[in-house]
């Protein structure tokens, strides 16, 4: 057990909360209801069954009348409250059970909300979608005679899959500037081999073999996998919610489902974390000043008093929020703002550079920022993306409360706990081996070839137990897949390149450089890549180039049919702890039936 904090200094007084002013019109929805019809079958012509497990627009079951949305909706009561329906499905653990306890054990049960959903649920439409999305072209096939090195920043964000089931759900194909193939194939882990201890941040695992939708090329699989500190090792943790509290987070998959999303995350604390809740937008100050997790009732009481309503010019909220994660973040102590909201991002400072600034002087002071976006039409996916890349945090996208689970409690070390930061990965290809390769997804996360080196170029962070993954579609040397003509002098090029006995063999050659937290100068590993290796197992590397061939077909830039990508994704079935790879295939034959 971690010893108790001492007592804090006192925190400053709490701030009166802006009553609401002359308010700007709230941005509305049509609620527009959409039968839930059963799946047809597969290979059926017809589109009817879309909607099956289609239409979950938010995850949320739809009993409205109750007057209670979040407590009977959830299946979360409030406390002192034990008559509440309890809407969990059969064979799972009640959320209430370790939400409703007035202390909190040091290393509570883990506990898994099914991705199942309700047949029986109803969507938001809105009348005006303002979304924007954090893309960019998708990456194109570069020569190895003229390009031989590859570099980019590592990604651990995976909004971008709950996007695509959000626009699935609703019966519609997702924006092809919405669907970022490196979140969709980081979704999910890989059984990558894992690091013994702390001293070692990650380990690295690549593996090379036929591509599935294309025999002449082989697809090279880089696979990193975070040291997983013990629930019981782990540092205090200390979160400022910075809720968004305009006129449009009234809609159940916004403010009701971030609070039910919240409650659940309580569970999964330690008794001497700390708590505290700054709104702005539509009601500006401090909720609810730092707060032991183990009084979880008076957190959850400040929850269930929040109410979406009007929209103001906004006070510095961000600025309150940082101000009050300073008041309580001490050495060896872990210190995150978590920024919740559906799009409107008018925190206090309008300028995005200054923004930008203000997130990442904070960020090396030792706050990190993280992003949750809830809701749709609205969604400011790049400003998201931005914000949590300078804060040194992710940007999810909360479609459903199974999606809340997975992000704030069984991803809980692993999203708020940070092993290293700057984490870049540049690999050279061998021009006596290989003549082409492309880089499958990462367009926004580009790097020069200088910037590897560089040590003041900010790069993606690894947290406790997560994976991460990158493939390579790779071009061997005379293969009949060669589409980039040769350059004139490529053949005296080569030939006059000098290779050593051990790097003959080699096709690629793996950089990796990082910092471990704290540190200012970054640390090299390196993996040699050959024909042969195989670190990674078969089916493991099927679902993932699966994923991929889903993501590409997207966007429009794959040609790899419904059916096949369903074919090599099913071997991978057998590691599927949570069911998140079952829903995959759902998802894969729901974008078929939706797209015919």
């Amino acid at each position: 057990m971690l010893a108790a904090k001492t007592p804090r200094p006192a925190t400053p007084p709490t701030l009166a909360r802006e009553a609401d002013g002359a308010m700007e019109p709230a941005r509305s929805a049509v609620p527009v209801q959409v039968p839930a019809t059963p799946l047809a079958p597969e290979g059926s012509s017809s589109t009817a069954g879309q909607a099956a497990d289609v239409v979950e627009g938010t995850g949320l079951g739809e009993r409205e009348a109750s007057g209670s949305f979040v407590e009977e909706s959830f299946g979360i009561p409030t406390p002192g409250n034990s008559d509440q329906a309890n809407t969990t499905p059969p064979g799972q653990a009640a959320p209430s059970a370790a939400i409703g306890t007035a202390g909190l054990a040091a290393a509570p049960e883990r506990r898994h909300v099914s991705p199942q959903r309700s047949r029986n649920e109803s969507v938001q439409v809105p009348t005006v979608n303002t979304e924007s999305f954090a893309s960019a072209p998708a990456s194109a096939i570069k020569s190895v005679a003229s390009e031989p090195v590859s570099t980019f920043s590592i990604d651990v964000d995976t909004a971008s899959y709950s996007l695509v089931r959000s626009s699935l759900n609703t019966g519609q194909m997702p924006p092809p500037q919405a669907v970022r193939i490196e979140e969709l194939v980081n979704y999910f882990d890989y059984a990558y081999a894992a690091p013994e201890s702390a001293g070692t941040p990650f380990t690295t695992s690549v593996a090379v073999s036929e591509t599935p939708w294309n025999a002449d090329t082989r697809l090279m699989q880089i696979g990193l996998q975070g040291y997983a500190i013990p629930v019981t090792e782990r540092q205090p943790l200390n979160l400022v919610f910075l809720i968004d509290t305009s006129g449009s987070m009234q809609d159940k998959s916004k403010l009701p489902l971030l609070t039910a999303g919240f409650r659940l995350l309580l569970s999964a604390l330690n008794p001497d974390d700390e708590i505290a809740i700054v709104t702005y937008a539509g009601s500006t100050g401090i909720a609810l000043q730092p707060t032991p997790a183990s009084e979880n009732a008076t957190i959850m009481q400040t929850l269930d008093t929040l109410t979406a309503t009007g929209s103001t010019a906004g006070a510095a909220g961000l600025q309150q929020a940082y101000a009050l994660a300073e008041t309580m973040g001490r050495e060896g102590e872990t210190t995150r703002v978590i920024l919740a909201t559906d799009g409107d991002f008018n925190v206090g400072i309008s300028d995005p550079e200054a923004l930008k600034t203000f997130i990442a002087g904070k960020r090396d002071s030792g706050t990190y920022l993280s992003v949750l976006g809830f809701g749709r039409g609205n969604l400011q996916d790049a400003t998201m993306q931005a914000l949590a890349q300078n804060g040194n945090g992710t940007a999810a996208y909360i479609d459903t409360l199974a999606e809340a689970q997975r992000v704030l409690v069984d991803d809980l070390t692993a999203n708020f706990f940070p092993i290293a930061s700057d984490v870049k990965i540049q690999v050279e290809f061998n021009p006596a081996k290989v003549s082409e390769y492309r880089l499958i997804g990462y367009e926004t996360r580009a790097l020069r070839r200088e910037d590897f080196r560089d040590d003041r170029i900010d790069a993606g962070e690894i947290g406790a137990g997560h994976s991460v993954t990158a493939l390579y579609e790779v071009t061997p040397k005379g293969s009949p897949a060669e589409q980039l003509p040769p350059l004139r002098y490529s053949t005296e090029a080569d030939a006059a390149l000098p290779a050593s006995d051990a790097s003959s063999g080699e096709l690629a050659f793996v950089k990796l450089r990082y910092k471990l937290p704290g540190e200012t100068t970054s640390r090299l590993v390196t993996t040699p890549v050959t024909a042969d290796r195989q670190d990674i197992p078969a089916a493991e590397r099927d679902f993932a180039a699966a994923v991929a061939a889903f993501g590409e077909r997207l966007r429009g830039t794959g040609t790899v049919g419904w059916d096949r990508i369903e074919g090599l994704a099913r071997p991978g079935l057998a590691n599927d702890p949570h069911g998140y790879r079952a829903e995959f295939m759902r998802l894969v034959r729901l974008a078929s039936a939706v797209a015919r």
